[in-house]
């Protein structure tokens, strides 16, 4: 039985040369072909298919965005992302979005078919060469998971308000508390998340998601 794959990217030309390159596996047959999240979703959930290749900018929505949608229509398709990216937080976006794979474009056919065929089976493919930064990223989460469960709930509203750029009056103001006690309480929040100053408190609040600027 052939693996259904469907094909989402604007470019035409680029579908039909990836749909020629595919095929030449008799294991892959392109099923169908969508240049927009919304004829994609339409696709999902009409057409029996596998695997669906998803290009990460779409000129009706992002990648990422139609990837949450297409979850919800049919999570039993297996996703793999096709991207220009390299960067790691779009690789960290789209496996925190469920995506089963991802492979940039500049990587050949035979890598693209590998992917494709790993995610059919259940597993999940990060092209080799971001596995490094992405694994790098993952610790770097863990290690803050476990930094802000030690910082206690007063500690986390003041943590936001530094990351909002309150001044230590504004904070003592809003939590009807001393300067001196926001002082303190700014020391034990340093100490546990391991940073020097608010700029370096700021990053850890953002990237941890307490807060989105």
């Amino acid at each position: 039985m052939s693996i259904r794959v469907v094909l989402v990217d604007d470019h035409k030309m680029l579908r039909e040369g990836v749909k020629q390159l595919l095929e030449f596996d008799s294991d892959i047959v392109v099923c169908a072909q969508a240049s927009t999240g919304e004829e994609c979703k339409e696709i999902v959930g009409k057409v029996p298919c596998d695997v669906v290749v998803l290009d990460i900018n779409l000129p009706d929505c992002s990648g990422t965005k139609l990837l949450k949608d297409l979850k919800k229509i049919n999570k039993d398709v297996a996703y793999l992302m096709l991207s220009v990216h390299n960067e790691v937080e779009y690789v960290m976006e789209s496996v925190d979005l469920g995506a089963n794979g991802y492979v940039l474009k500049e990587a050949g056919s035979t890598e693209l078919i590998k992917a494709i065929k790993a995610v059919y089976y259940g597993e999940r493919y990060i092209q080799a060469d971001l596995v490094p930064a992405l694994n790098a990223r993952l610790l770097r989460r863990a290690d803050d998971y476990n930094k802000g469960e030690r910082i206690t709930k007063r500690e986390k509203q003041i943590l936001i308000s530094i990351a909002l750029g309150h001044t230590n009056k504004d904070i003592a103001s809003e939590f009807s508390i001393s300067e001196r006690t926001v002082k303190n309480h700014i020391t034990n929040i340093f100490r546990k998340i391991n940073v020097t100053d608010r700029t370096q408190a700021a990053v850890f609040a953002i990237r941890n998601n307490y807060v989105n600027l």
